[in-house]
């Protein structure tokens, strides 16, 4: 058998409150992330990571002074190892905090690989986040001489694995949210969670929109409730242009005025970090409970569910 190498791609994060401002001149120096020429995108991106660092070095403060992705991304890591067996080894690179790419691509290197499985840890497909990644990682390995045939996982918005866990993590919570919207008399209404774009880059044909309604309604098929109440949106807009909507607070302020048992599902995050620990967890379930909500509960992201990646292993031995 072949020495296959699985690279699990994600953003990263900072290990500590330091590294916050350089991770954030990581993420806004990423032309798929700004737009613009190279001297123009340096000097944005150098105001906006050090205009936003403060406020970004209290965010990760509230969970303990880093990010935990990259330590869930390792436990991911070894799970699907596990999985996979012999032949396989699951490497990371993250985009913009250690391990980056040239890193990653010297371990395989050493490692001798004959075969490599590119695997983001993203479902739905963006040229923000998929795309982004595999460029770089093309790069780091052109740099590093690792020429070995190469697969890539572009996306699985729809895998029944991806699916299947988090339909089931959703179904452990509501009858919890169903009890609490029965007593208010309301109902529940259930809203995906999706992280944000621009609209201009969903208009320019950017797919991750139509991947992420796609992920919706795969959970909802499956769950089999359609006299259900729910919806998608979006959250972690960032900047002065127009968003892909409904945002997540303003669908989360109006099912809490409407009194409703709230379930927010996190339809594109597959691990914890801040966007759901501090943001959903912290901000808008502070949002919910003061505009009135009967209950606000919060479903995990898939992590290591077994379903998930046994769902990543079987796209792995597919590619």
């Amino acid at each position: 058998m072949k020495k296959t190498a699985v690279i699990l791609f994600n953003l990263g994060g900072p290990d500590s409150l330091a590294a916050v401002q350089p991770f954030l001149f990581n993420l806004f120096s990423d032309p798929a992330i700004i737009r613009l020429p190279h001297p123009f995108r340096w000097l944005l991106a150098k105001l906006i990571s050090t205009r936003r660092a403060p406020v970004a070095q209290e965010i990760y403060a509230k969970m303990g002074g880093r990010s935990p992705i990259l330590p869930q991304t390792e436990a991911q890591a070894r799970a699907l190892e596990d999985v996979l067996g012999d032949g396989y080894r699951v490497f990371i690179a993250m985009r913009y905090w250690h391990p980056f790419s040239d890193q990653t691509a010297k371990a395989v290197k050493d490692w001798g690989a004959q075969r490599i499985v590119l695997l983001p840890l993203y479902p739905q497909f963006s040229t923000t986040t998929t795309a982004s990644s595999f460029k770089d990682w093309h790069r780091a390995a052109a740099a590093a001489g690792l020429n070995v045939p190469t697969s890539e996982i572009v996306q699985y918005e729809t895998d029944p694995g991806f699916i299947a866990a988090q339909t089931e993590l959703l179904r452990e919570r509501l009858a919890e949210a169903e009890s609490k919207g029965a007593e208010a008399g309301t109902g529940v209404r259930i809203l995906f969670s999706a992280h944000g774009l621009p609209k201009k880059i969903v208009d320019a044909g950017d797919p991750y929109q139509k991947q992420v309604e796609a992920s919706v309604a795969a959970v909802l098929k499956l769950l089999d409730r359609p006299e259900l109440d729910s919806g998608i949106c979006y959250q972690s807009r960032v900047g002065p242009l127009e968003w892909i909507g409904p945002a997540t607070d303003a669908e989360i302020t109006r099912a809490a005025l409407e009194k409703r048992a709230i379930v927010v599902v996190p339809i594109a995050f597959v691990s914890e970090h801040s966007e759901t620990l501090v943001e959903l967890d912290i901000e808008y379930a502070e949002l919910a409970q003061h505009n009135g909500a009967a209950a606000y509960i919060r479903i995990p992201t898939v992590g290591v569910q077994p379903a998930f990646i046994a769902g990543l292993a079987g796209l792995v031995r597919q590619a």
